[in-house]
């Protein structure tokens, strides 16, 4: 057996017209024209779709495109199509309505009806439209009209205690019930002229996109594992930093991605001074580098997390900052909210004091800086506000510091339905205070699902060694395992139980 499911064309009719007659119950009353299906092959090619098996035509399935403001208050079948004159539909609208779906009864076990949805729902994200909207007849509601009204009967079809060919079989599909039509179609007695609003949305669709296909969501990260190094002065610096943008640009990398306290090597001049003291100092030159590496975003076209770095507040203190880069010249700041014992003791570090999402060019992303990454209240907040990419500049001395560290970054990715990027440093400084010894695997983790990878990694760097990780991650998919997953933590929460709240 072939099964194909095609574009409708005019010449299918005479295999249509025998289909829709014995789906019909053997009545030609009623049916398509055939220049009613000119007529829409005419105005919408696209969604005019059938199945064809072994080479004959066997169910159908059409569509108009109109605009949810049009459908949302209520019509009727007559008013939707027209009359079969089709004036209605709108090529610039916002929704994919469909007219009909049918399919040979000799057919129906081989679950052709499915296949139609499943083109449908494809074509509506290509075109990047809103929803799928449909009327839906209830034809066993006449059994059970006398006790239970239109509202009841669907809550129980939803809840499985009553069976109804339609609405059992749309709900299935993922549609759920807008509302309730009356007088949707007069003559259908079975329903007693009532009729569900049914609706699919397309979690992809882009309102500010107004192609007909939509926007780019495959994103490429590029993780620099850094090689800690002596350097004999700043700029012998920023040529190791432009190297690597250098490089992850032409892999035509979105992000570059650099550990926490990637600059520490240029503490080495300031080693006689107490570790206070000499961090103070590396302070000084943060805004100079955050400059510099503002440029190589704008100069290599790559969004660019400068790891992190200590600043002086005008306050006085001592804080440690991550700078967001964007390729667009401006840049965005994180701070640390939760600071290490031994910050706090060799450095007398303070923590931030602002969490929030940040807007670039490829999505909404979080920042957060190791030690952070170990408090999942954090990242729960940033998933809150929309976040789909975490990235975690880190630093840790031994092995056991950095397990911390990566356990905790693939939870977050577990139970916030997001991509998680940790990168770190590797190798040694003897002549800097406190910054001797290195550890660290860079790594991207995703949600554990079944368009993921089965161990939740999607890519990781060779321990101890410097290197580049580089890493596509789909944003889609993760719209796809919030609705649709094996289980949906973000959905599932019991907020009548318990909540999370930003207090600042």
């Amino acid at each position: 057996m072939n099964i194909e499911v095609r574009q409708l064309n005019i010449n299918d009719y005479h295999d249509l017209k025998k289909s829709m007659i014995e789906a019909y119950h053997g009545s030609a009353g009623g049916i398509w024209t055939k220049t009613n299906i000119s007529d829409l092959i005419g105005i919408f090619p696209e969604g005019q779709l059938c199945v064809e098996v072994d080479g004959k035509v066997v169910a159908c399935a059409l569509a108009i495109i109109t605009n949810a403001k049009d459908v949302y208050s209520g019509h009727t079948y007559k008013e939707i199509i027209d009359n079969g004159k089709f004036t209605t539909h709108t090529p610039e609208g916002n929704i994919l309505y469909g007219i009909e779906v049918f399919v040979h009864p000799e057919y129906r076990s081989l679950r052709l009806g499915r296949r139609l949805y499943d083109a449908r729902k494809e074509m509506c994200e290509e075109m990047n439209l809103k929803s799928i909207v449909a009327g839906g007849r209830i034809p066993k509601y006449h059994e059970h009209s006398d006790t239970l009204s239109p509202r009841q009967y669907i809550q129980k079809v939803k809840q499985k205690e009553i069976y109804d060919p339609a609405l059992t079989f749309q709900l299935s599909n993922d549609f759920h019930v807008r509302k309730i039509l009356k007088n949707y179609l007069p003559e259908d007695e079975e329903s007693r002229e009532y009729a569900t609003l049914l609706e699919w949305n397309n979690i992809y669709y882009d309102a500010d996109t107004k192609a007909s296909s939509p926007s780019k969501q495959t994103i490429r990260l590029g993780l620099v594992q850094w090689q800690m190094r002596a350097f004999s002065d700043i700029d012998a610096f920023y040529d190791q930093v432009e190297f690597f943008v250098d490089a992850v640009s032409g892999y035509n990398a979105d992000f570059a991605v650099f550990p926490e306290f990637f600059n520490t090597p240029l503490m080495g001049p300031f080693n006689h001074l107490p570790e206070r003291e000499a961090m103070h100092k590396l302070a000084e030159l943060t805004s100079e580098i955050r400059e510099r590496i503002q440029k190589f975003a704008v100069s290599y076209n790559v969004n660019i997390i400068s790891g992190s770095m200590p600043i002086v507040d005008k306050d006085g203190k001592l804080y440690n900052i991550s700078y967001l880069c964007h390729r667009n010249g401006s840049y965005d700041e994180y701070r640390k909210v939760h600071i290490t014992p031994n910050e706090v003791k060799y450095y007398g570090m303070y923590g931030g004091d602002k969490v929030k999402v940040f807007d670039t060019d490829c999505g909404k992303v979080g920042i957060l800086i190791c030690y952070d990454v170990e408090f999942p209240e954090l990242s729960r907040i940033l998933a809150d506000q929309g976040m789909q990419i975490l990235f975690v500049p880190f630093l840790t001395d031994t092995q056991n510091g950095y397990t911390r560290v990566r356990s905790c970054a693939q939870a977050r990715a577990i139970e916030n339905e997001c991509y998680v990027a940790i990168a770190g440093s590797v190798g040694n400084l003897p002549k800097v205070n406190n910054m001797d010894i290195q550890y660290a695997q860079s790594a991207v983790f995703t949600p554990s699902d079944f368009a993921f990878p089965t161990n939740g990694i999607k890519a990781e760097a060779t321990p101890n060694t410097e290197m580049l990780v580089l890493a596509d991650v789909d944003l889609y998919l993760l719209k796809e395992v919030h609705e649709y997953g094996t289980v949906k933590t973000m959905k599932d929460r019991r907020k009548d139980l318990y909540q999370l709240n930003l207090l600042k």
